[in-house]
């Protein structure tokens, strides 16, 4: 039985774990500029504002304002990137089962990422092939990143008017994009941020299974 009309997914650290794909396309773009590379321990905190703020998080302090420095290096990896997106990352377990569930007793999905649109719906689309997700929306122009309420605004005007929502994300962005949106957050803690980051969610999730009693009520 549905709780939610719709539901709204963040992706990274959410519904799929991207990091070590992230952290190996960062890591070749700085390489080609000669920059000193991170331990992949090292990149769950500088995710989450989008690519190019990835970027910057990881170049040296003193290149971070050096717009050229940036403009090359998320260029190289954004090229990376996109040609090796797929490698280590994954579904988390439980989600795809999750997803399939909720659809079936009718509520409607929806993702709202801060990663870049072309790559938001490559991971949509390989992962979960089956579901049908009434908005997949990422950053493109004319969007501002979150925690701006747009994608949240965006997503309900596509669901219609009066339907109850909820936001699912695993940082304090998602949980604030959402009570911007006027929407209830449920954070869960299998992401890149620590429960810590998450104490203004409206419920905090250990498992997947504590997810869906929280989202089916």
């Amino acid at each position: 039985m549905k709780k939610y009309d719709i539901i709204i997914f963040d992706l990274d650290g959410t519904l799929v774990n991207t990091i070590a794909d992230l952290g190996e396309a960062v890591n070749h773009a700085l390489s080609q500029h000669g920059f000193p590379l991170h331990e992949a321990a090292e990149y769950p905190a500088m995710v989450g504002a989008g690519v190019r703020n990835l970027v910057k998080n990881a170049l040296p302090a003193s290149q971070r304002d050096n717009a050229s420095t940036v403009e090359s290096v998320l260029a190289d990896f954004t090229a990376f990137y996109s040609s090796h997106i797929d490698v280590h990352t994954r579904p988390y377990p439980g989600m795809t089962g999750l997803l399939e569930r909720l659809q079936a007793d009718g509520s409607m999905l929806a993702v709202a990422s801060n990663k870049f649109q072309s790559g938001t719906e490559t991971l949509v689309r390989e992962f979960f092939p089956e579901r049908k997700f009434i908005a997949v929306c990422g950053n493109r122009p004319g969007m501002p990143l979150k925690p701006d309420a747009a994608l949240v605004s965006s997503i309900l005007s596509e669901a219609g008017e009066g339907v109850s929502a909820v936001m699912v994300g695993d940082s304090a962005t998602d949980i604030l994009t959402a009570h911007n949106g006027g929407i209830p957050a449920i954070a869960v803690n299998w992401g890149y941020r620590p429960e810590s980051d998450l104490k203004d969610a409206d419920a905090l999730a250990r498992s997947p299974e504590e997810l869906e009693e929280l989202l089916r009520g």
